[in-house]
Protein backbone atom coordinates (compact mmCIF):
# COMPACT_ATOMS: atom_id res chain seq x y z
CA UNK A 1 0.00 0.00 0.00
CA UNK A 2 2.96 2.24 -0.22
CA UNK A 3 1.94 4.17 -3.47
CA UNK A 4 -0.74 5.63 -2.16
CA UNK A 5 -0.29 9.49 -0.76
CA UNK A 6 -1.77 10.96 1.61
CA UNK A 7 -4.49 13.41 -0.60
CA UNK A 8 -4.18 16.78 0.94
CA UNK A 9 -7.03 17.71 3.23
CA UNK A 10 -8.96 21.27 4.63
CA UNK A 11 -9.21 21.18 8.12
CA UNK A 12 -12.60 21.36 9.92
CA UNK A 13 -16.18 20.22 10.16
CA UNK A 14 -17.60 21.62 6.52
CA UNK A 15 -16.68 24.22 4.21
CA UNK A 16 -20.05 24.83 2.60
CA UNK A 17 -19.60 28.71 3.86
CA UNK A 18 -16.44 29.28 2.63
CA UNK A 19 -17.61 27.81 -0.94
CA UNK A 20 -19.98 30.36 -0.60
CA UNK A 21 -17.96 33.43 0.18
CA UNK A 22 -14.89 32.74 -1.90
CA UNK A 23 -17.26 31.79 -5.10
CA UNK A 24 -14.95 31.15 -8.06
CA UNK A 25 -11.75 30.98 -6.40
CA UNK A 26 -12.88 28.55 -3.35
CA UNK A 27 -11.22 25.71 -5.21
CA UNK A 28 -8.09 27.67 -7.00
CA UNK A 29 -7.02 29.39 -3.81
CA UNK A 30 -6.74 26.06 -2.09
CA UNK A 31 -5.20 24.67 -5.02
CA UNK A 32 -2.86 27.19 -4.71
CA UNK A 33 -2.01 26.70 -1.02
CA UNK A 34 -1.75 23.40 -0.78
CA UNK A 35 0.37 23.19 -4.06
CA UNK A 36 -1.55 20.30 -5.49
CA UNK A 37 -4.41 20.16 -7.97
CA UNK A 38 -5.94 17.79 -5.47
CA UNK A 39 -7.03 18.41 -1.99
CA UNK A 40 -10.44 16.80 0.24
CA UNK A 41 -12.51 19.04 1.95
CA UNK A 42 -16.11 18.56 3.82
CA UNK A 43 -19.05 20.30 1.99
CA UNK A 44 -22.70 20.05 3.08
CA UNK A 45 -21.43 17.41 5.80
CA UNK A 46 -19.51 15.18 3.59
CA UNK A 47 -16.48 14.47 2.01
CA UNK A 48 -16.05 15.71 -1.28
CA UNK A 49 -12.71 16.07 -3.46
CA UNK A 50 -11.82 19.38 -5.18
CA UNK A 51 -9.48 19.11 -8.24
CA UNK A 52 -8.09 21.38 -11.59
CA UNK A 53 -5.84 21.68 -14.39
CA UNK A 54 -5.67 19.32 -17.52
CA UNK A 55 -5.00 16.04 -16.15
CA UNK A 56 -8.18 16.18 -13.46
CA UNK A 57 -9.93 17.26 -16.15
CA UNK A 58 -9.15 14.42 -18.13
CA UNK A 59 -9.81 11.57 -15.15
CA UNK A 60 -13.18 13.34 -14.53
CA UNK A 61 -14.60 13.04 -17.75
CA UNK A 62 -13.74 8.84 -17.52
CA UNK A 63 -17.27 7.80 -17.75
CA UNK A 64 -15.28 4.60 -16.09
CA UNK A 65 -14.33 6.82 -12.85
CA UNK A 66 -16.79 9.50 -12.41
CA UNK A 67 -20.88 9.15 -12.63
CA UNK A 68 -23.32 12.25 -12.93
CA UNK A 69 -26.68 10.79 -11.43
CA UNK A 70 -27.38 12.12 -8.21
CA UNK A 71 -24.42 13.89 -8.05
CA UNK A 72 -25.93 18.06 -8.52
CA UNK A 73 -27.21 19.41 -4.91
CA UNK A 74 -30.88 19.35 -5.16
CA UNK A 75 -30.81 23.20 -5.28
CA UNK A 76 -29.16 23.28 -8.24
CA UNK A 77 -31.29 20.88 -10.16
CA UNK A 78 -34.66 22.30 -8.73
CA UNK A 79 -33.45 26.21 -10.55
CA UNK A 80 -30.65 25.14 -13.43
CA UNK A 81 -30.73 21.75 -14.35
CA UNK A 82 -34.26 20.42 -14.32
CA UNK A 83 -34.96 17.22 -13.07
CA UNK A 84 -34.19 14.40 -15.02
CA UNK A 85 -32.29 16.24 -17.52
CA UNK A 86 -29.55 14.89 -19.74
CA UNK A 87 -26.66 16.54 -16.90
CA UNK A 88 -27.47 13.70 -14.50
CA UNK A 89 -27.88 10.71 -17.19
CA UNK A 90 -24.57 8.24 -18.12
CA UNK A 91 -23.69 5.53 -20.14
CA UNK A 92 -25.79 4.61 -22.83
CA UNK A 93 -28.96 6.62 -21.59
CA UNK A 94 -26.33 9.54 -21.63
CA UNK A 95 -25.22 8.88 -25.11
CA UNK A 96 -28.64 8.63 -26.63
CA UNK A 97 -30.15 11.89 -25.36
CA UNK A 98 -27.35 13.52 -25.76
CA UNK A 99 -27.71 12.17 -29.55
CA UNK A 100 -31.21 14.56 -29.08
CA UNK A 101 -29.49 17.48 -28.27
CA UNK A 102 -26.48 17.53 -31.14
CA UNK A 103 -29.26 16.73 -33.81
CA UNK A 104 -30.03 19.86 -34.13
CA UNK A 105 -26.52 21.05 -33.42
CA UNK A 106 -26.02 20.14 -37.72
CA UNK A 107 -24.79 22.87 -39.50
CA UNK A 108 -27.40 23.92 -40.82
CA UNK A 109 -29.27 24.34 -36.94
CA UNK A 110 -26.23 26.15 -36.38
CA UNK A 111 -26.86 28.54 -39.62
CA UNK A 112 -30.94 29.03 -38.84
CA UNK A 113 -29.67 30.04 -35.30
CA UNK A 114 -26.86 32.42 -36.43
CA UNK A 115 -29.45 34.35 -39.28
CA UNK A 116 -32.03 34.47 -36.75
CA UNK A 117 -29.62 35.81 -33.85
CA UNK A 118 -28.54 38.84 -36.58
CA UNK A 119 -32.35 39.32 -37.13
CA UNK A 120 -32.97 40.39 -33.27
CA UNK A 121 -30.28 42.10 -33.05
CA UNK A 122 -31.33 44.46 -35.95
CA UNK A 123 -34.59 44.60 -34.39
CA UNK A 124 -33.05 45.75 -30.73
CA UNK A 125 -30.80 48.20 -32.88
CA UNK A 126 -33.74 49.93 -33.99
CA UNK A 127 -35.43 50.28 -31.11
CA UNK A 128 -32.00 51.51 -29.03
CA UNK A 129 -31.70 54.61 -31.25
CA UNK A 130 -34.89 56.16 -29.83
CA UNK A 131 -34.23 56.02 -26.17
CA UNK A 132 -31.13 57.65 -24.43
CA UNK A 133 -29.49 54.70 -22.73
CA UNK A 134 -29.87 50.93 -22.33
CA UNK A 135 -28.63 48.57 -19.67
CA UNK A 136 -26.79 45.95 -22.21
CA UNK A 137 -27.26 42.69 -20.20
CA UNK A 138 -30.85 42.98 -19.50
CA UNK A 139 -31.31 44.13 -23.33
CA UNK A 140 -29.33 41.19 -24.76
CA UNK A 141 -31.35 38.34 -22.25
CA UNK A 142 -34.21 39.51 -24.31
CA UNK A 143 -33.23 39.21 -27.59
CA UNK A 144 -31.69 35.51 -26.74
CA UNK A 145 -34.70 34.75 -25.17
CA UNK A 146 -36.36 35.71 -28.43
CA UNK A 147 -34.09 34.10 -30.32
CA UNK A 148 -33.80 30.90 -28.32
CA UNK A 149 -37.52 30.72 -28.54
CA UNK A 150 -37.89 31.24 -32.39
CA UNK A 151 -34.96 28.46 -33.20
CA UNK A 152 -36.30 25.58 -30.58
CA UNK A 153 -39.83 26.20 -32.49
CA UNK A 154 -41.10 27.46 -29.10
CA UNK A 155 -44.29 29.99 -29.75
CA UNK A 156 -44.02 33.18 -27.65
CA UNK A 157 -46.68 36.12 -27.96
CA UNK A 158 -45.15 39.26 -27.80
CA UNK A 159 -46.56 40.25 -23.99
CA UNK A 160 -45.21 37.33 -23.02
CA UNK A 161 -41.85 38.14 -24.20
CA UNK A 162 -40.78 39.98 -20.83
CA UNK A 163 -41.93 37.18 -18.23
CA UNK A 164 -40.02 34.25 -20.08
CA UNK A 165 -37.39 36.46 -20.31
CA UNK A 166 -37.22 36.95 -16.54
CA UNK A 167 -38.42 33.34 -15.62
CA UNK A 168 -35.27 31.79 -18.11
CA UNK A 169 -32.74 34.16 -16.27
CA UNK A 170 -33.84 33.57 -12.83
CA UNK A 171 -32.77 29.58 -13.53
CA UNK A 172 -29.13 30.68 -14.22
CA UNK A 173 -29.25 33.87 -11.80
CA UNK A 174 -30.28 31.91 -8.23
CA UNK A 175 -28.30 28.20 -8.05
CA UNK A 176 -26.05 29.68 -6.15
CA UNK A 177 -28.58 32.29 -4.09
CA UNK A 178 -30.21 31.50 -0.58
CA UNK A 179 -33.48 32.46 0.46
CA UNK A 180 -35.97 34.34 -1.32
CA UNK A 181 -34.09 34.72 -4.54
CA UNK A 182 -33.53 30.79 -4.83
CA UNK A 183 -36.95 30.82 -4.66
CA UNK A 184 -37.46 33.08 -7.19
CA UNK A 185 -35.55 30.36 -9.48
CA UNK A 186 -37.00 27.49 -7.87
CA UNK A 187 -40.76 29.16 -8.94
CA UNK A 188 -39.51 30.50 -12.63
CA UNK A 189 -38.59 26.95 -13.19
CA UNK A 190 -41.82 25.27 -12.22
CA UNK A 191 -43.80 27.86 -14.34
CA UNK A 192 -41.57 27.71 -17.60
CA UNK A 193 -41.78 24.08 -16.96
CA UNK A 194 -45.59 23.74 -16.77
CA UNK A 195 -46.05 26.27 -20.07
CA UNK A 196 -43.76 23.92 -22.23
CA UNK A 197 -44.91 20.77 -20.67
CA UNK A 198 -48.14 22.09 -22.39
CA UNK A 199 -46.99 22.49 -25.75
CA UNK A 200 -45.04 19.09 -25.69
CA UNK A 201 -49.49 17.81 -24.88
CA UNK A 202 -49.79 20.29 -27.90
CA UNK A 203 -47.62 19.38 -30.24
CA UNK A 204 -47.94 15.05 -29.34
CA UNK A 205 -52.38 15.95 -30.00
CA UNK A 206 -51.24 17.93 -33.40
CA UNK A 207 -52.43 21.28 -32.09
CA UNK A 208 -49.70 22.50 -33.01
CA UNK A 209 -46.69 21.68 -35.64
CA UNK A 210 -43.69 23.39 -35.07
CA UNK A 211 -40.77 22.71 -37.91
CA UNK A 212 -39.32 19.55 -38.59
CA UNK A 213 -35.98 20.65 -37.67
CA UNK A 214 -36.82 22.71 -33.73
CA UNK A 215 -36.68 21.34 -30.64
CA UNK A 216 -39.70 21.39 -29.59
CA UNK A 217 -40.61 18.36 -32.25
CA UNK A 218 -37.51 16.43 -31.94
CA UNK A 219 -37.61 16.38 -28.04
CA UNK A 220 -41.37 15.77 -28.19
CA UNK A 221 -41.30 13.09 -30.31
CA UNK A 222 -37.91 11.41 -28.76
CA UNK A 223 -37.71 8.05 -27.51
CA UNK A 224 -35.52 6.40 -25.34
CA UNK A 225 -33.85 3.36 -25.68
CA UNK A 226 -36.29 1.06 -24.25
CA UNK A 227 -38.81 3.09 -27.42
CA UNK A 228 -40.57 5.21 -25.11
CA UNK A 229 -41.57 8.54 -25.76
CA UNK A 230 -40.04 10.70 -22.87
CA UNK A 231 -42.72 11.58 -19.95
CA UNK A 232 -44.00 15.18 -20.53
CA UNK A 233 -42.22 16.87 -17.98
CA UNK A 234 -38.87 15.49 -18.64
CA UNK A 235 -39.15 16.64 -22.72
CA UNK A 236 -40.40 19.99 -20.96
CA UNK A 237 -37.15 20.12 -18.90
CA UNK A 238 -34.89 19.39 -21.95
CA UNK A 239 -36.37 21.81 -24.24
CA UNK A 240 -35.55 23.86 -21.76
CA UNK A 241 -31.65 22.51 -22.01
CA UNK A 242 -32.07 24.83 -24.79
CA UNK A 243 -33.27 27.92 -24.33
CA UNK A 244 -32.17 28.62 -20.55
CA UNK A 245 -28.10 27.96 -21.71
CA UNK A 246 -28.65 30.48 -24.67
CA UNK A 247 -30.03 33.16 -22.92
CA UNK A 248 -26.90 32.96 -20.32
CA UNK A 249 -25.02 33.53 -22.89
CA UNK A 250 -25.80 37.21 -22.55
CA UNK A 251 -23.71 37.10 -19.46
CA UNK A 252 -20.53 36.31 -21.71
CA UNK A 253 -21.72 39.04 -24.49
CA UNK A 254 -21.73 41.58 -21.30
CA UNK A 255 -18.15 40.57 -20.73
CA UNK A 256 -17.54 40.78 -24.36
CA UNK A 257 -18.81 45.02 -24.07
CA UNK A 258 -16.91 44.78 -20.64
CA UNK A 259 -13.30 43.72 -23.05
CA UNK A 260 -14.21 46.24 -25.59
CA UNK A 261 -14.35 48.87 -23.24
CA UNK A 262 -11.01 48.26 -20.94
CA UNK A 263 -8.74 47.08 -23.93
CA UNK A 264 -9.61 48.80 -27.05
CA UNK A 265 -6.98 48.36 -28.75
CA UNK A 266 -8.53 44.85 -29.25
CA UNK A 267 -11.85 46.76 -30.74
CA UNK A 268 -9.10 48.36 -33.78
CA UNK A 269 -8.18 44.81 -34.57
CA UNK A 270 -11.54 43.40 -34.99
CA UNK A 271 -13.08 46.11 -36.54
CA UNK A 272 -11.04 44.86 -39.58
CA UNK A 273 -13.45 42.29 -40.20
CA UNK A 274 -11.30 38.87 -39.65
CA UNK A 275 -13.14 36.13 -38.60
CA UNK A 276 -10.37 34.45 -37.17
CA UNK A 277 -9.72 37.01 -34.76
CA UNK A 278 -12.98 37.56 -34.06
CA UNK A 279 -13.03 33.87 -32.87
CA UNK A 280 -10.08 33.96 -30.50
CA UNK A 281 -11.44 37.60 -29.01
CA UNK A 282 -14.63 35.15 -28.17
CA UNK A 283 -12.76 32.49 -26.74
CA UNK A 284 -10.34 34.74 -24.77
CA UNK A 285 -13.63 36.25 -23.40
CA UNK A 286 -14.86 32.60 -22.02
CA UNK A 287 -11.46 31.65 -20.70
CA UNK A 288 -10.46 35.49 -18.74
CA UNK A 289 -13.92 36.09 -17.28
CA UNK A 290 -15.68 33.93 -14.91
CA UNK A 291 -19.19 32.22 -16.39
CA UNK A 292 -19.75 28.71 -14.38
CA UNK A 293 -17.81 27.85 -11.43
CA UNK A 294 -16.85 23.81 -11.08
CA UNK A 295 -19.25 20.77 -12.08
CA UNK A 296 -19.88 17.68 -9.93
CA UNK A 297 -19.58 13.99 -10.58
CA UNK A 298 -19.82 11.23 -7.96
CA UNK A 299 -16.71 8.44 -7.96
CA UNK A 300 -18.69 5.49 -9.71
CA UNK A 301 -15.90 2.84 -8.34
CA UNK A 302 -13.09 3.07 -6.59
CA UNK A 303 -10.00 4.01 -8.35
CA UNK A 304 -6.37 5.16 -7.70
CA UNK A 305 -5.07 8.26 -9.71
CA UNK A 306 -1.93 10.29 -9.10
CA UNK A 307 -1.65 7.67 -5.57
CA UNK A 308 -4.56 8.98 -4.31
CA UNK A 309 -7.14 6.76 -3.77
CA UNK A 310 -10.34 7.78 -4.52
CA UNK A 311 -13.48 5.92 -3.07
CA UNK A 312 -17.16 4.90 -4.70
CA UNK A 313 -19.65 7.72 -4.07
CA UNK A 314 -17.60 10.11 -3.24
CA UNK A 315 -18.47 13.63 -4.03
CA UNK A 316 -16.45 15.30 -6.62
CA UNK A 317 -15.95 18.84 -7.78
CA UNK A 318 -13.88 20.04 -11.13
CA UNK A 319 -12.70 23.69 -11.21
CA UNK A 320 -13.38 25.18 -14.32
CA UNK A 321 -12.80 29.13 -13.66
CA UNK A 322 -9.20 27.77 -11.81
CA UNK A 323 -8.77 25.14 -14.81
CA UNK A 324 -8.92 28.27 -17.29
CA UNK A 325 -6.85 30.91 -15.12
CA UNK A 326 -4.24 28.13 -14.59
CA UNK A 327 -0.38 29.36 -15.15
CA UNK A 328 0.64 25.87 -15.81
CA UNK A 329 -1.65 26.04 -18.68
CA UNK A 330 -1.69 29.63 -19.88
CA UNK A 331 1.45 31.72 -20.05
CA UNK A 332 0.64 35.22 -18.03
CA UNK A 333 -3.47 33.80 -17.42
CA UNK A 334 -3.99 37.33 -15.65
CA UNK A 335 -3.70 39.24 -18.77
CA UNK A 336 -6.13 39.27 -21.61
CA UNK A 337 -4.49 38.47 -25.23
CA UNK A 338 -6.76 36.89 -27.38
CA UNK A 339 -3.75 35.93 -29.65
CA UNK A 340 -3.00 32.83 -27.05
CA UNK A 341 -5.58 31.21 -29.29
CA UNK A 342 -3.92 31.10 -32.48
CA UNK A 343 -1.62 28.49 -30.92
CA UNK A 344 -4.27 26.86 -29.04
CA UNK A 345 -4.42 23.13 -30.29
CA UNK A 346 -7.67 22.76 -28.77
CA UNK A 347 -7.15 20.20 -26.89
CA UNK A 348 -11.09 19.04 -24.97
CA UNK A 349 -9.16 19.11 -21.35
CA UNK A 350 -7.73 22.61 -20.92
CA UNK A 351 -9.79 25.08 -21.68
CA UNK A 352 -12.97 24.13 -19.94
CA UNK A 353 -15.15 26.95 -19.50
CA UNK A 354 -18.66 24.97 -20.30
CA UNK A 355 -17.12 21.30 -19.30
CA UNK A 356 -14.71 19.45 -21.04
CA UNK A 357 -14.24 15.80 -22.49
CA UNK A 358 -16.28 15.10 -25.71
CA UNK A 359 -19.38 16.65 -27.30
CA UNK A 360 -20.68 13.47 -27.81
CA UNK A 361 -19.48 10.92 -25.73
CA UNK A 362 -19.08 12.61 -22.80
CA UNK A 363 -20.71 15.97 -20.46
CA UNK A 364 -19.07 18.58 -22.72
CA UNK A 365 -21.77 21.01 -23.22
CA UNK A 366 -23.73 20.71 -26.21
CA UNK A 367 -24.16 24.08 -26.45
CA UNK A 368 -20.53 25.60 -26.87
CA UNK A 369 -20.51 25.88 -30.55
CA UNK A 370 -24.27 27.52 -30.04
CA UNK A 371 -22.57 29.91 -27.44
CA UNK A 372 -19.52 30.93 -29.76
CA UNK A 373 -21.68 31.63 -32.99
CA UNK A 374 -23.95 33.70 -30.60
CA UNK A 375 -21.11 35.59 -28.99
CA UNK A 376 -19.71 36.17 -32.90
CA UNK A 377 -22.88 37.61 -33.89
CA UNK A 378 -23.10 39.46 -31.36
CA UNK A 379 -19.56 40.75 -31.59
CA UNK A 380 -20.13 41.90 -35.28
CA UNK A 381 -23.02 44.19 -33.69
CA UNK A 382 -20.83 45.87 -30.84
CA UNK A 383 -17.71 46.65 -33.09
CA UNK A 384 -19.15 47.02 -36.69
CA UNK A 385 -23.01 47.62 -36.90
CA UNK A 386 -23.23 50.30 -33.87
CA UNK A 387 -21.46 52.94 -32.29
CA UNK A 388 -22.01 54.22 -28.63
CA UNK A 389 -20.72 56.23 -25.08
CA UNK A 390 -20.35 54.37 -21.90
CA UNK A 391 -21.15 56.49 -19.33
CA UNK A 392 -19.58 56.21 -15.65
CA UNK A 393 -20.41 53.31 -13.95
CA UNK A 394 -19.86 50.60 -11.48
CA UNK A 395 -18.25 48.16 -14.27
CA UNK A 396 -16.31 45.76 -11.98
CA UNK A 397 -17.84 42.57 -11.28
CA UNK A 398 -17.43 39.81 -8.38
CA UNK A 399 -15.60 36.57 -8.25
CA UNK A 400 -17.60 35.68 -5.39
CA UNK A 401 -20.75 35.80 -6.56
CA UNK A 402 -22.30 33.15 -8.96
CA UNK A 403 -23.07 33.94 -11.79
CA UNK A 404 -20.63 37.21 -12.08
CA UNK A 405 -22.12 40.19 -14.10
CA UNK A 406 -20.27 43.80 -14.15
CA UNK A 407 -22.62 45.35 -11.33
CA UNK A 408 -24.01 48.26 -13.68
CA UNK A 409 -24.81 45.20 -16.13
CA UNK A 410 -23.43 48.20 -18.77
CA UNK A 411 -25.32 50.98 -19.29
CA UNK A 412 -24.41 52.49 -23.43
CA UNK A 413 -26.00 56.23 -24.16
CA UNK A 414 -26.45 56.91 -27.31
CA UNK A 415 -26.93 53.80 -29.18
CA UNK A 416 -26.80 54.47 -33.03
CA UNK A 417 -26.22 52.69 -36.26
CA UNK A 418 -23.15 52.76 -38.00
CA UNK A 419 -23.65 53.98 -41.36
Amino acid sequence: MSDINQMPREDGIDHSLSLMREGYMYILNRRLSFNSDIFETRLLGKKAICMGGKAATEVFYDTEKFKRKDAAPNRVVQTLFGKKGVQALDGQDHRHRKEMFMSIMSPKGIQSLTDITKEQWKTALNKWEQVDEIILYEEVKEILCRTACQWAGVPLEENDVKEMTTNLAAMFESPAAVGPNHWIGRNARNKVENWIGDLVEKVRNGEINPPESTALIRFAWHRDLEGNLLDTKTAAVEVINILRPIVAIAIFINFSALALHHFPEEREKLESHEEKYAQMFVQEVRRFYPFFPFVTALVKKDFTWNGYKFEEGTLTLLDLYGTNQDSKIWENPDLFSPDRFSKWEGSPFDFIPQGGGDYFMGHRCAGEWVTIQIMKVSLEYLVNQMEYEVPNQDLSYSIVSMPSIPHSKVVLKNVKQKL
